[in-house]
């Protein structure tokens, strides 16, 4: 076998093995193994991941929530860590103070999980189910519309108006479901309509 090898490549060729075998000798191999022994896994691999809306303001950032315990095999999921969705066309994966402390107020021991009733004139307030809320909120739009829904203007003309109840949609929602809100809310005959999103 015949190798064309020049002074200037035997040279260069020469140095890089004293370098490696210097290095070598001096301990760098070992620090390098046990840099990457220690290094550790990816503490969220092993979480669910899943992806929501901040639910502070109007702007409806995009989050990722992780938790841990698995729910199919019957375990609780606790939540451990919220960050900003890189894919979300809102923010990109930035998240303001509040929504980057949304953790906090997730696992707040004071945060409203239920809802509550309080009597008029009463002290006192008593949990209720969804159902019964549901119920004393429909019950509350019914009762106010039959008595002030303006059916006929001073000219006789069908307007159906009802100017008694005002209705703020929230921002977060898609085009489809923005559009379902408004038309639910002017068919009752609501004039007082807003979106979070101006305000």
């Amino acid at each position: 076998m015949n190798i064309d090898l020049s002074r200037r490549s035997f040279l260069k060729l020469a140095g890089a093995g004293v370098a490696a075998t210097s290095l070598g000798a001096l301990g760098f191999a070992r620090a390098e193994a046990a840099e990457a022994a220690h290094v550790r896994g990816f503490k969220l691999a092993t979480m669910t991941e899943t992806r929501n809306i901040c639910t502070y303001c109007s702007v409806a950032c995009g989050i990722i929530l992780y938790s841990k315990g698995d729910l199919k095999a019957g375990e609780k999921a606790e939540l451990v860590h919220v960050e900003g969705d890189a894919d979300h066309p809102t923010n990109r994966g930035t998240l303001c103070p509040k929504g980057a402390a949304i953790k906090d107020f997730a696992l707040s021991p004071t945060r409203a999980t239920k809802p509550r009733y309080r009597a008029p004139g009463g002290a006192e307030w008593q949990d209720i189910t969804w159902e019964q809320a549901f119920d004393k909120i429909a019950r509350a739009i019914k009762d106010d519309r039959d008595a002030n829904l303006i059916e006929t203007n001073d000219q006789g003309q069908k307007v159906n108006r009802w100017k008694t109840m005002g209705f703020l949609a929230a921002s977060g929602t898609t085009n489809e479901t923005a559009w379902l809100t408004y038309k639910t809310v002017r068919s009752l005959g609501s004039v007082g309509f807003d979106n979070q999103a101006r305000v």
